[in-house]
């Protein structure tokens, strides 16, 4: 069944597009504008250009997703199979099935969205034609990885992103930018180093890199040293990318330091391409080798869980000083852990919970990232104290459109049922409840009593978040509103301004009067704006998708269901 018919050379050349257009648009991006389209601010030229570029690959992908044949998502479509290099059997090789096709029309939604929020609200930084060029190369590079099927086809679009994600953090980052910048940079190349050696292995002992014919093959033409091998090289370089703790120490730096539309492109899909090679690559290609990990993975994932929730609750608690940014980068080490835990399960709900848990957190945390970042535009910082103080955000009162969406984000995060968040946790905790054959239950059923334990942490959090940024904190023995505890200490007008006061506020509270002008007997509490339309235009489809996902799970797991049960079985149906 296809929402619309489309021819097979159509469908090739939509998916060739989709790859190559922002490529493209990044070079042209880079070109002088032709006079007719300069306007009056070429900036703003060259950042409708980004938008123009990545809605009509938008377009392409939900065209193709029209239509993607829903009655045979195990077979790959719209395929494209060049020789390339035949002296080492390399082929330019694409196509699309139930397992890739939601993560491509994933990055190609967030990064119309970065793009169109980026038109209104450019992070600062050097010339805005880079930046659009970057994001560009950025979409190109992940809608590769999701797209070829050849193994260095996929190691060259899986480190096509690394520099254009380092430059977006160096260049438009915050503070600690260089130093955050380097240690992406460091973390992922030497992982994917390890990464490269194991995918020369695989392709040389069995003779071919096209990974429809591994996944076929399902490990029989390799053996079992030769497998633990590969899933120990590969496995490193991707559990750096997903990130898998202990390797995740990279990713709070990163989410802190970068611009905002940076950190939800990062969590949104980057993140994905770890967990999307452990799924396509390793299960079908090497599954004795998974085998052989499957327990440590899940330990590792489930240590992972429940060290990002408690590393959460720290940065949460009154006096501890943290970022907001970087505890819901902390959370995505968490939310990763099931990710993992579902895919070291071996079985169809453990994976199917797992591509469910990857698509709900790119939809969930890009939109945490979005409205923490307005947060800090509008107060000027994301230091949790600050925006919990008497004199802080209180978004219920100030943006109560803004704190209400703040709020929902959160309790999508933490898996409130008929949200996003829910499916894919729950169906990873039953996948580890009855793990594959072979693999020890017992220790399954311990990491799934952990992982359960830390969906609590998730939820306690998350929960400590939203009362103090939404509801803010009242003055010790004060029977005055929070609205109304500035009013008292007018004195602040005569001295030294507070930070994050109306005064120093950023431009994104426009309308609020400072102190210089306003007199004593304006009270010193900044006056937010809510939400502004460019926002809600950016933020709304986010919404509808994690509610549409959590309403009826079938639109995902209908697409995903018969592709990962063809996969586990090697080809065979």
């Amino acid at each position: 069944m296809t929402v619309i018919d489309i021819s097979p050379s159509v469908m090739q050349f939509l998916l060739a597009f989709i790859v190559v257009a922002p490529l493209l648009g990044a070079l042209a991006a880079l070109l002088p504008a032709p006079p007719g389209l300069r306007g009056r601010n070429p900036d703003q030229a060259v950042l409708r250009h980004g938008v123009t570029v990545a809605g009509a690959v938008l377009v392409a992908a939900i065209v193709l997703a029209a239509g993607f044949d829903h009655d045979h998502p195990a077979t790959m479509q719209a395929t494209t199979d060049i020789s390339w290099i035949p002296a080492l059997d390399v082929r330019i090789h694409l196509g699309i099935d139930g397992i890739s096709l939601p993560l491509l029309v994933l990055t190609a939604l967030l990064t119309f969205l970065c793009a169109l929020y980026s038109y209104f609200k450019l992070p600062a930084g050097p010339s805005p034609k880079a930046f659009v060029a970057l994001v560009l190369v950025l979409e190109s590079g992940t809608l590769a990885t999701f797209a070829v099927l050849d193994l260095l086809l996929f190691f060259l679009a899986f480190e096509m992103v690394l520099i254009p994600m380092y430059f977006l953090i160096a260049r438009w980052g915050g503070d600690q930018r260089q130093a955050a910048a380097w240690k992406f940079i460091l973390y992922t190349l030497l992982g994917s180093v390890v990464m490269l050696l194991g995918l020369l292995l695989i392709g040389l002992k069995s003779g071919t890199f096209d990974m429809v014919a591994l996944a076929t093959d399902n490990g029989r033409g390799l053996t079992t040293s030769v497998q633990v091998i590969a899933v120990l090289a590969i496995g490193l370089g991707l559990a750096v990318k997903t990130p898998m703790w202990p390797l995740h120490s990279w990713l709070p730096d990163a989410h802190t330091a970068a611009p905002t539309v940076g950190s939800v492109l990062l969590a949104g899909v980057l993140l994905k391409m770890g967990t999307y090679g452990f799924v396509r690559i390793l299960l079908p290609v090497a599954p004795d080798g998974m085998r052989t990990f499957a327990p440590y993975l899940a330990a590792f994932a489930v240590v992972g869980i429940v060290y990002g929730s408690l590393a959460c609750l720290a940065l949460a608690r009154t006096g501890a000083k943290g970022d907001l940014k970087r505890l819901i980068a902390y959370s995505s080490v968490g939310h990763m852990g099931f990710v993992l835990l579902g895919i070291a399960t071996m079985t169809p709900t453990g994976v199917n919970g797992a591509l469910f848990a990857n698509i709900a957190h790119g939809l969930i945390t890009g939109l945490l990232f979005f409205l923490v970042g307005a947060v800090k535009d509008r107060y000027g910082t994301a230091d949790l104290d600050t925006l919990a103080g008497v004199t802080g955000a209180a978004l219920y009162g100030r943006a109560p459109r803004l704190g209400a969406l703040l709020a929902f984000a959160a309790v999508a995060s933490l898996g409130l049922p008929g949200l996003a968040g829910f499916w894919g946790e729950m169906l990873t905790l039953f996948g580890a409840y009855s793990p594959a054959e072979g693999l020890n239950r017992p220790a399954f059923r311990t990491f799934m009593a952990i992982g359960a334990f830390g969906t609590l942490l998730t939820a306690a959090y998350m929960l400590i978040v939203v009362r103090r940024v939404c509801m803010g904190e009242h003055a010790p023995h004060s029977r005055l509103s929070p609205d109304e505890q500035p009013q008292q200490a007018p004195r602040t007008a005569d001295g030294p301004e507070p930070s994050g006061t109306a005064g120093s506020q950023p431009s994104g509270a426009a309308g609020s009067p400072s102190l210089e002008t306003a007199g004593p007997r304006t009270a010193t509490t900044p006056q937010f704006a809510d939400i502004h339309p460019y926002e809600a235009a950016a933020w709304t489809p986010l919404v509808a998708l994690t509610v549409l996902a959590g309403l009826w799970p079938a639109v995902l797991l209908g697409l995903t269901d018969p592709a990962v049960q063809q996969l586990l079985a090697g080809g065979k149906s």
